[in-house]
């Protein structure tokens, strides 16, 4: 029988063991207790592996508890599931649309399937289609919209009744900024206009900022809970910006501030700058006087407490999150650094699309793009698009869901015939020669595409025999990626076994194998969290340095500031292509974070092309 309660989840010494064939048992959740109060939004942040899903299936009803008790709406999760699963509404990370109908035949299909009464469709239908900016689209199938809009559909999908709990497991993980935005908006308004509860994962911290309680959870405990602002002041007086020396790129600055255990706990690109997380009690680094730069203090953000309480928990733990996180330290002190003028100063050129020339360099040009086009039938994907990127670059594209970034991308690849232009790759005609130029790239495609019956060891051993390489030669090599990507503790087990975060580390692995002069990946860090994404930096910054050139798509927009250069595409159009820096002067917004940035360059964009 329901209890009448004051929260909405209650949880008290909650546990979950998964027992694994032939493998020691898994503690995915650690005897939590908590409390989420009814009505706003509560986040729950934590790095791969940390337990959230398993937190979130246990909450609706799917899991059963190991240990503990759990009661969510007042119902016991385990006696009254039936009851529970009536109340609330739950969307996983990977929605289940068919793609095979359309919008409308996709939500009468989950009202179908939740009893909901065809008087009420039309008007909750009206509602949720209107909110999610959907009615034009209600003929569409799903199967041909955008990223962001099948995640507008699924949650409309997931509200087609009107519950008192939802439940959202990483709603917007590859999804663009702008979709991201109108997701948000959606819950607030649903939350104001319906009352509702929600209960959301997310790997963004500006999405857990915006939230009205948040639980912080690592290793299947609670490491923290507050609102956003109690949890931010964990990192007060301890956060710095910096500017680094002329000529030294700031995702190499930033490596060297990330080595310097002893003076930072964290450090990520900013701008023109590095913001970083001093270590406790520690004065400042030699390194700034060494370089003649001075620090300034900033104020911290949700995301550099999360930062502190993982290092802190993992210290505690007796491990060090960034131990051996990063390709080698030492190979980053060794390999070259990439020529200051690489980033140095560009040409200007009009406001919007602004392009400026590639550096004049000695650098040899690894990819060279001449009015790229791509046509299917009469949809124009890419609209003429040229652009170069230099050996030792990283270079992004950035763009909405459906701008024509990953056609681009595929075209680059050799994955995917140009309609019209020039391009090559690696000094070889694409158009004539794409079999021969794939053997220059490395590609590591936005979902994992590995295989998932096959052990780690194995799946390099199949990758590498694909690439040419046997006998001795394969097997040092795979010996070489297993201890660079740290995954020799894991090398027997099953890939579909793996956390996200290895999963990437060896989807990594596996494309450079052959030591490929270009590297391609495609939203690498979609769903990742931060921890593991300031790891993949560092790796990418190690490769950068060593000579390999790295074209990038990502969402997650902070990671343009550690691109040398990036293009901003919408609807097949190319908007703007230069460095981070280089985009913020000609917008005239210098201290503008790279999100602002990306919507701003779009929505003028598009204001232009409504008006024309």
């Amino acid at each position: 029988m329901k209890e009448e309660n004051d929260a909405v989840i209650r949880a008290a010494a909650l546990t979950k063991k998964f027992s694994l064939p032939g493998k020691t048992s898994v503690l995915a959740l650690s005897s939590v207790t908590f409390t989420v109060r009814p009505g706003g939004i509560t986040a729950l942040i934590g790095p791969d592996g940390a337990g959230k899903t398993t937190l979130m299936r246990l909450i609706c009803g799917l899991m059963t508890p190991t240990a503990g008790t759990l009661t969510v709406l007042g119902y016991d999760v385990v006696r009254e599931a039936s009851a529970l699963q009536a109340k609330l509404s739950y969307m996983p990370q990977k929605f289940g649309l068919y793609e095979d109908l359309t919008v409308a035949e996709n939500m009468n299909l989950y009202a179908d399937l939740h009893g909901i009464a065809e008087e009420i469709r039309p008007q909750r239908f009206a509602h949720l289609l209107a909110m999610t900016d959907l009615t034009s689209f209600t003929g569409r199938l799903a199967g041909k919209l955008s990223g962001g809009m099948k995640q507008k559909l699924g949650l409309a999908c997931t509200l087609v009744r009107s519950p008192d709990l939802l439940l959202l497991d990483e709603p917007t993980v590859g999804v663009d900024p702008l979709s991201r935005r109108d997701l948000w908006q959606i819950l607030r308004r649903l939350v104001a206009e319906e009352q509702l509860s929600v209960f959301v994962s997310t790997a963004y911290m500006e999405e857990a900022e915006m939230c009205d309680d948040v639980f912080v959870i690592s290793g299947g405990r609670f490491l923290a809970h507050g609102d956003p602002e109690t949890i931010r002041r964990q990192a007060e007086g301890r956060c710095g910006r910096v500017v680094p020396p002329p000529g030294l790129p700031t995702r190499l600055f930033q490596s060297q501030l990330l080595d310097d255990t002893a003076h930072f706990v964290d450090a990520v690109p900013e701008g023109d700058g590095v913001r970083f997380i001093r270590e406790a009690g520690a004065e400042e680094s030699p390194l700034f006087a060494a370089w003649g730069i001075s620090p300034e203090e900033i104020a911290p953000r949700l995301e550099d407490a999360f930062m502190l309480l993982l290092h802190s928990d993992a210290a505690a733990s007796s491990v060090c999150p960034g131990e051996g996180a990063a390709v080698s330290s030492s190979l980053a002190a060794e390999a070259p650094i990439v020529p200051a003028s690489i980033v140095g100063p560009r040409t200007e050129a009009a406001r919007l699309p602004f392009c400026p020339a590639p550096p004049e360099t000695d650098v040899p040009v690894d990819i060279e793009v001449k009015n790229l086009v791509r046509k299917f039938g009469d949809f124009t994907a890419v609209d003429n698009t040229s652009f170069t990127v230099r050996r030792g670059e990283v270079f992004g594209l950035l763009g909405p869901n459906g701008a024509g970034k990953t056609t681009t991308f595929r075209m680059l690849c050799g994955l995917l015939p140009a309609t019209g232009g020039e391009l090559s790759v690696a000094g070889v005609n694409l158009r004539t020669a794409r079999i021969q130029a794939r053997a220059n790239v490395g590609y590591v495609a936005q979902k994992f595409s590995l295989y998932g019956n096959l052990s780690v060891r194995q799946n390099l051993r199949f990758f590498g025999g694909t690439y040419g390489l046997d006998g001795d030669a394969l097997d040092k090599r795979i010996n070489e990626v297993l201890e660079e990507f740290q995954l020799r503790d894991r090398a027997e087990e099953q890939a579909e076994d793996l956390p996200g975060g290895y999963k990437q580390r060896l989807s990594m692995a596996a494309a450079l194998l052959h030591r490929p002069q270009i590297l391609f990946l495609d939203e690498p860090t979609s769903g990742i969290d931060p921890l593991a994404r300031r790891r993949f930096w560092r790796q990418i910054t190690d490769l950068s340095a060593r000579g390999t050139t790295v074209v990038i798509t990502t969402h997650f927009m902070e990671e343009a500031e550690y691109c040398d250069r990036v293009i901003i595409q919408d609807q097949g159009r190319l908007l703007a292509l230069g460095s981070p820096a280089e985009i913020r002067r000609r917008l005239g917004r210098k201290e503008a974070a790279m999100n602002e940035l990306f919507i701003a360059i779009v929505e003028e964009a598009r204001e232009m092309a409504d008006d024309l």
